[in-house]
């Protein structure tokens, strides 16, 4: 082990960054809002960010289709209200259990929402959902992923 690879010279931010990871994965919800909370004070604001979606996708993740998400979601969104891109991901996910679980959605809501999250639709197994972004999709990616997928479902 030459003296690149010694902990110590491991950035700060980087140490701090797994550590918070590691809590994060292991708190529990009546703990979880202050550790989110917590965390989102880091001087080092796109680190703290990122560990907090880290943790709010890995999250959501498990609890989408669930009544748990609810609560959960609420609680998340007070907490990181003031962060655009966590509140956006925070609607994402709930556009995305509300796709995964087959309630309406204005296509235009659909098809305004994040590319992130076209993508994740574009693979569910809402045919409609599905439909909608074969045609109009943002990027050809997305087009592409939910015609393959919607040739995929017509062939079972």
């Amino acid at each position: 082990m030459n003296h690149h690879d010694t902990p110590q010279d491991e950035p700060a931010e980087h140490l701090r960054f797994r550590a918070y990871l590691s809590a994060l994965e292991h708190v529990t919800d009546a703990d979880e809002a202050g550790l989110v909370s917590e965390v989102l004070n880091d001087p080092d604001q796109a680190m703290a960010q990122s560990a907090v979606l880290r943790h709010l996708d890995r999250r959501a993740t498990e609890l989408h289709s669930g009544p748990a998400y609810e609560p959960w979601a609420a609680s998340m969104a007070r907490v990181t209200a003031r962060y655009a891109f966590l509140t956006r991901r925070l609607q994402d996910w709930s556009l995305f259990r509300a796709i995964t679980l087959r309630r309406p959605c204005r296509p235009g809501t659909l098809l305004e929402s994040s590319d992130w999250l076209q993508l994740k639709a574009a693979a569910s197994s809402n045919t409609e959902a599905v439909g909608i972004l074969a045609e109009r999709g943002r990027t050809k990616r997305i087009r592409n992923t939910a015609r393959t997928n919607l040739q995929r479902q017509s062939s079972r």
